[in-house]
């Protein structure tokens, strides 16, 4: 079994190319998504968490549909909140934290440095706070996506002025680098990509699983 990323509105084209190597396919719900069946016993399962639909075209539609997302980056370089909506960046903003990296050093030597990181992580969370508040509440997006570091976005969320964005329905979890302009920029294709899952005949493939991104 292999795993790749297909952008949403690419999702029709490769499950044709799929049926062309692996015969006529049957179409099949799954709790996560979509699975394809094709003649010769491959499989290719979709998953995203906006995904539904008997079809890979009405899949690939919900993916798309119109929706506004916010999204919150955070990791130990700095955090990004942006507004995605028509498949465009409304508005956002990057910022830059230094936060200390873990020590071998012990005694009083590892204290300090422990205080000194979980200050810096303390500064770094309320920025991210301060900002999602200001850029990411009003309006109201319809879901959260998020990425990075689950642990500092679990104490952002945390705080009690982002109660409301915490409560939303999520989006993809991204597994980002340091946020970036870059990375913003990226957001909306990121955002719709579709895992899917391949697995090849038992004969051919013996079904075994690989993990691959394009």
């Amino acid at each position: 079994m292999r795993r790749i990323e297909v952008g949403a509105d690419r999702l029709e084209r490769w499950a044709a190319g799929f049926a062309e190597g692996h015969g006529a396919v049957t179409p099949s719900a799954t709790e996560e998504g979509l699975r394809l069946l094709a003649a010769d016993g491959a499989t290719a399962s979709f998953a995203h968490p906006w995904g539904s639909g008997a079809t890979v075209g009405a899949f690939a539609a919900a993916v798309l549909a119109p929706r506004r997302v916010g999204a919150l980056l955070v990791r130990r370089g700095g955090y990004a909140c942006a507004v995605v909506e028509a498949g465009n960046v409304a508005r956002s903003k990057v910022g830059h934290r230094y936060v200390q990296g873990r020590t071998a050093a012990g005694g009083w030597s590892q204290q300090r440095f422990a205080r000194r990181r979980e200050k810096q992580t303390d500064e770094l969370t309320a920025a991210a706070v301060d900002v999602a508040a200001r850029l990411l509440l009003e309006p109201p997006p319809h879901v959260l996506a998020t990425g990075g570091d689950r642990r500092l976005l679990d104490r952002v969320l945390s705080d009690p002025r982002l109660r409301a964005l915490g409560a939303l329905p999520r989006g993809p979890h991204l597994a980002v680098g340091d946020p970036s302009a870059d990375l913003v920029r990226s957001l909306p294709d990121l955002l719709t990509r579709v895992v899917v899952t391949v697995t090849e005949p038992a004969a051919a493939g013996q079904g075994q699983e690989t993990t691959v991104r394009p």
